[in-house]
């Protein structure tokens, strides 16, 4: 069978529901299923989402509306179709395994039905269902038993943030918490790359997913992956982390670690960011002294590596350094707006649209700037601490 290349990003957060109810309280408000599906098809240009609190059961009530009215259909491999987008069920869910730290796990069913009866289970475990990012009371071995009993998929988070993640918070090994057997990828997070995971041989049998995370609708599609499948369905997917039948990651689109929030150590007396290109594991700040540092996700990785340099397989999908528009100097709200309106999408915009036509329409700055984020060559200010690195302005 031939296959065609999709963009996914299978990591979005919803906020409220349409009736107000708070689902991810740190998300933004109008991030509802119908908004979320209406911005990755009608302005981003992606063709395949996960939105990952689709366990919620008034979100549930949303997509049952949307599916009994016949704006959105029910994919036969698994998926609901909006316009151009499919969107994959998913849900987000923190475990603690007696003796480990906290840890963020995605789970991925293939159908509503699926979701539903994985709601009625998780009802008996977690406080509150309705929300996102819930506790859940039980092993996360179990956890994950339950999922791929139902058809699903498992995905440890956001592996290496110093916040709920299975290296950065959890464990020094995904051993230690999951049965490998039953993993299906891993996310690698905002703040790390494919040469990053490369210190860990744990991480050698697996694909990477890179994927938003996103709290707002602008956020989405911040990273994504390019995938070659016959088609943008749950089936179709499963087979692409696997790699079966021609299927497979043909690219991972991420930001570069430098500008993701936690990518080196920072000091909470001082603000520094402790980038420092020895790339050391810090134990106490280089500036001041203070011990009140937040351990940086090139720093853990670095304290957890079982190798001097970095492994990545020739086999490995390309890891390639995309910036997002929303970070590009002097690109507008007006301006933006106006890209889109006559190119049709940001996917279009940051693979498709030539120099001359960017330049015809924002003038040849900006234009500039576009064309060095896909070559992966706009120098770049350090994150860290939370708070997310930056695009360095020109000097003109």
């Amino acid at each position: 069978m031939s296959t065609n290349a999709y963009y996914a990003d299978l990591h979005i957060h919803i906020g409220r529901t349409e009736a107000g109810e708070a689902v991810k309280i740190s998300a933004a408000n109008n991030l509802t299923f119908y908004n979320i599906a209406q911005e990755a098809s009608e302005r981003k240009g992606i063709d395949m989402i996960g939105i990952i609190d689709c366990h919620s059961p008034g979100v549930q009530r949303e997509m049952l509306h949307y599916l009994e009215t016949g704006e959105m259909e029910e994919l036969e491999g698994g998926g609901i179709r909006f316009h151009r987008t499919t969107v994959l069920l998913g849900c987000e869910i923190e475990v603690r395994d007696p003796g480990l730290g906290t840890a963020h796990l995605l789970a991925y069913l293939p159908k509503l039905g699926d979701m539903q009866s994985f709601t009625e289970w998780l009802r008996k475990h977690m406080k509150n269902v309705q929300l996102s990012s819930q506790r859940i009371y039980v092993t996360a071995r179990e956890l994950q038993r339950e999922v791929i009993a139902r058809g699903g998929i498992l995905i440890p988070a956001h592996i290496f943030t110093p916040h709920k993640s299975v290296y950065g918070s959890c464990s020094t090994r995904m051993e230690h918490l999951l049965d490998l057997d039953g993993i299906a990828a891993v996310e690698l997070g905002l703040s790390a790359d494919t040469v990053m995971a490369g210190y860990i041989s744990e991480l050698d049998r697996y694909t990477f997913l890179t994927n938003s995370d996103a709290h707002s609708l602008p956020k989405i599609g911040r990273e994504y992956n390019k995938l070659a499948l016959e088609a943008p369905t749950f089936e179709e997917l499963r087979k692409a982390l696997s790699q079966e039948d021609g299927r497979r990651v043909l690219a991972n689109y991420g930001l570069n670690p430098r500008l993701g929030k936690y990518h080196r150590t920072y000091c909470g007396d001082c603000s520094s960011i402790l980038d420092e290109q020895g790339q050391t594991a810090v134990e106490r700040c280089l500036y001041c002294g203070s011990l009140r540092i937040v351990r940086g996700v090139m720093d853990r990785i670095l304290s957890l590596a079982d190798r001097e340099e970095p492994r990545v397989s020739p086999d490995r999908p390309p890891y390639c350094y995309q910036v997002p528009l929303e970070y590009i100097p002097g690109l507008g709200p007006k301006t933006f707006n106006r890209l889109i309106e006559r190119f049709g999408s940001e996917m279009n915009l940051l693979h498709r649209v030539s120099f001359k036509e960017l330049a015809d329409a924002a003038g040849e700055t900006i234009a500039g700037y576009i064309m060095e984020a896909r070559a992966g060559t706009l120098r770049l200010d350090t994150g860290g601490g939370g708070k997310y690195g930056k695009v360095s302005a020109r000097q003109e």
